[in-house]
């Protein structure tokens, strides 16, 4: 490990807030980067609670509750609020140089060695003129997701400053799956995901359910981000219980419907200790579940760019089907549903990423 000036090398992270998909993907890289270099010392600055982060990120490391991106701004997991964000970039570049400058003081305070970004451009801008190495990584980017939305000539300078400000990065490491970035200097890696224990008997004994018996568990979830469903209209199917927020319960009552916030698991635990899953297309989630050989039932987005490679991925390396915004309104997927639980699952993907992702790192930043 490289010492900076008789200390460890410290390494400032960025995880964007904008839904759990973004913690999904750099926790494993992260905890693989600290296994491989335990003497790197992180600070993980981010939207996203610190509970929520520990939970993922095994390492350990300082927090700073600091927000550098907001991505768009939904009106649900599944609707991008496109008035509104367009509203909140031209808010956001409205003093641009001086927030750069602003997050370069920021940073500098940190006496950070290097940056990573999942997946903010304004501190790749900020470390760069501080001479700071700088990466980034995700499977998508805010410029080419803001471009489809809004497609503006009233954006013309935000995007020339977002699109700058990521050519600032060293590299862009690009996660499988991923939207085409052409434009970005992009070096490709495998999946990211986290293998996790499967505790699906001890959930069953939570739940007050033989173990013996043929129960099929039913997870949904929409990846953090908020969305309200109601879930009274869910098909009651013989042997099949629904984990569900508990927010979306509001006092149903209904023996097949359990809020899983009282299996007291993280989701990914819940995740591979399930039969199915009923999402949104998000990366997190569709490559967890390939990678512990779990189904998907997906509810489309509103044309969210990044979803046509996830499930193109997912149809090739998983099990997926889909099921529309109606029919989960209505509960009319009960067809969908017992047709996925009868077929076999699917041989689990290789989170080969995580190595890979790790190793990239540590050689761009020079670690030994």
């Amino acid at each position: 490990m490289v010492a900076v000036s008789g200390r460890r090398y410290r390494l400032l992270v960025y995880i964007s807030g904008h839904g759990y998909g973004h913690v999904a993907q750099i926790a494993p890289v992260l905890n693989q980067l600290a296994q491989d270099y335990p003497d790197i010392e992180l600070i993980v600055c981010s939207a996203v609670s610190e509970a929520f982060l520990r939970s993922r990120i095994h390492a350990g490391f300082a927090y700073r509750q600091r927000s550098a991106d907001f991505g768009m701004l939904m009106k649900s997991a599944l609707e991008v609020d496109t008035a509104a964000s367009i509203g909140a970039y031209l808010d956001f570049h409205a003093d641009w140089d001086a927030r750069v400058e602003r997050e370069q003081a920021w940073i500098a305070s940190q006496e950070a060695d290097a940056v990573l970004s999942n997946v903010a451009y304004l501190p790749l801008a900020a470390a760069s003129k501080l001479g700071l190495p700088a990466l980034a990584t995700c499977s998508l980017n805010w410029a080419d997701i803001l471009r489809h939305y809004a497609d503006d000539t009233a954006l013309y300078d935000v995007q020339r400053q977002i699109r700058e400000a990521y050519a600032c990065a060293r590299s862009f490491l690009r996660l499988e799956p991923s939207m085409s970035m052409p434009w970005l200097n992009c070096h490709e890696v495998g999946p990211v995901a986290d293998i996790v224990e499967d505790k699906r008997d001890l959930i069953l004994q939570r739940l007050g359910l033989d173990t013996a018996d043929q129960h099929k568990l039913v997870l949904v979830g929409m990846g953090g981000i908020n969305t309200e469903i109601d879930p009274a209209s869910f098909p009651a199917l013989p042997g099949v219980h629904w984990l569900l927020p508990q927010a979306w319960m509001q006092g149903l009552r209904r023996a097949d419907l359990h809020a899983l916030e009282s299996l007291q698991e993280h989701f990914s635990i819940l995740l591979a200790s399930s039969d199915l899953v009923l999402t949104k297309p998000g990366y997190g989630t569709f490559v967890e579940a390939a990678c512990h050989g779990i189904p998907v039932l997906y509810v489309p987005r509103d044309g969210w760019p990044e979803q046509d490679c996830l499930v193109s991925w997912l149809e090739t390396h998983g099990q997926c089907l889909e099921v529309n915004a109606g029919q989960l309104w209505s509960g009319d997927f009960a067809a969908e549903v017992l047709n996925m639980l009868a077929t076999p699952k699917p041989p689990r993907v290789r989170p080969r990423g995580n190595q890979e992702a790790a190793h990239w790192i540590s050689g761009q930043l020079g670690l030994e």
